[in-house]
């Protein structure tokens, strides 16, 4: 069953605009360019995923994706998540993939094996499939697996992990839901950052992410920050 990995991603220059309280525009741009790395580069180590399709127009995007491998579709006239996710529905039903796998931009600590993980929930069947896998609230969506690619609609926004069950159901596909911690954290808010940082302190190999992190210095700015915050609370 080919399987095609969907990445959308918007312009790295706005990303990341709820982490502005603690992180420059720069440090913005930079963090995000890194967790797109680590998601991309995972992809292409998963024996499970063909191929990769990146949805951008920004061009340090396209470059970043080519030199993983990953395919470019433009965004479309519509702006958003759900366009872009539904128009590469479309496109890769029309090219006879069979399974399309959404994955954020912004979930550093993807591993292969939780992608097996997912993909391996999918049986080669002919009856519509659709496997998700929330964020760590239960809120978001961040992962998910659609067979074939244009199986549903999309409801990507605040609550669309619920949203999407909802969805399928209304269609009679059944969701399977795995929740899994590394995938589930996506990184939106200062509380996500400092939740990767106390997770990438527990691993001995240093991805993009962590990386750039350590040598940005961002780890021991905000890592004194949450030292003094904790002091004051105790005293």
């Amino acid at each position: 069953m080919t399987t095609c990995a969907v990445i959308p991603i918007k312009n790295l220059s706005h990303a990341k605009q709820r982490l502005a309280g603690v992180l420059s525009s720069a440090e913005r741009q930079a963090l995000f360019q890194a967790m797109v790395e680590d998601v991309l580069r995972t992809l292409s180590e998963c024996s499970l995923v063909d191929e990769s399709l990146v949805v951008t127009d920004d061009p340090l995007v396209v470059l970043l994706a080519k030199g993983f491998g990953a395919a470019i579709l433009p965004e479309p006239e519509r702006p958003g998540l759900i366009p872009a996710v539904t128009t590469s529905a479309v496109f890769l039903r029309s090219k006879g993939v069979k399974r399309m796998l959404f994955v954020p931009g912004d979930v550093p600590l993807i591993s292969a094996d939780d992608l097996e993980v997912v993909l391996t929930s999918v049986e080669d069947n002919e009856e519509p499939e659709f496997t998700i896998v929330p964020a760590a609230d239960l809120g978001g969506s961040n992962c998910i697996v659609c067979s074939p690619p244009d199986c549903m609609k999309f409801g990507f926004g605040e609550d669309s992990f619920r949203r999407h069950l909802g969805f399928a159901r209304e269609l009679g596909i059944e969701p399977r839901v795995i929740k899994l911690p590394a995938l589930g954290l996506d990184v939106d808010t200062p509380h996500d950052l400092e939740a990767l940082m106390r997770e990438l302190e527990t691993r001995q190999t240093l991805s993009s992410t962590h990386k750039y992190l350590m040598e940005s210095g961002i780890i021991e700015r905000l890592g004194s920050v949450q030292e003094t915050r904790t002091s004051k609370l105790k005293g």
